[in-house]
């Protein structure tokens, strides 16, 4: 069974140190499903991560959009995976409803990553809404 964002806010409720956290986002990362060959091209890159990161979607029948995505590094992995949690398997007028920055707060984040990746997670969540924009 895959982790819910809620399991994810109540692990974190847990956990003592930041240490732990950190450790259970690169878990998230590696739990991710590679990405197709075919997907690591220039047009799924993410601008703005200092990273290397891909991301790629496609449309349901039912409207809903499943984000995939891919990095170099591991913690960028784990924020993908947190990103895919918040918006992956959404509408376009879901995912344009979520206040990601709100979240990234409440979780934590926004104060414990480095400001390059915290730029970098907005650029991919950036590209999530141009996804949804164009599906």
């Amino acid at each position: 069974m895959r982790m819910t964002l809620d399991d994810l806010k109540a692990s974190f409720s847990l956990m003592g140190s930041w240490e732990e956290r950190y450790g259970l986002i690169i878990d998230l990362g590696r739990q991710l499903e590679p990405l197709p060959q075919d997907a690591y091209v220039e047009a799924n890159k993410v601008r703005g991560c200092m990273s290397q990161v891909w991301m790629i979607s496609q449309t349901q029948p039912d409207g809903r959009i499943v984000i995939r995505g891919d990095s170099d590094a591991h913690i960028v992995k784990g924020l993908i995976a947190v990103l895919l949690m918040v918006y992956s398997g959404k509408t376009p007028q879901e995912i344009g409803q979520i206040d990601i920055k709100s979240l990234f707060a409440e979780l934590g984040l926004e104060q414990h990553i480095s400001a390059n990746r915290r730029n970098g997670f907005y650029a991919m969540v950036e590209r999530v809404g141009q996804m949804a924009e164009s599906s």
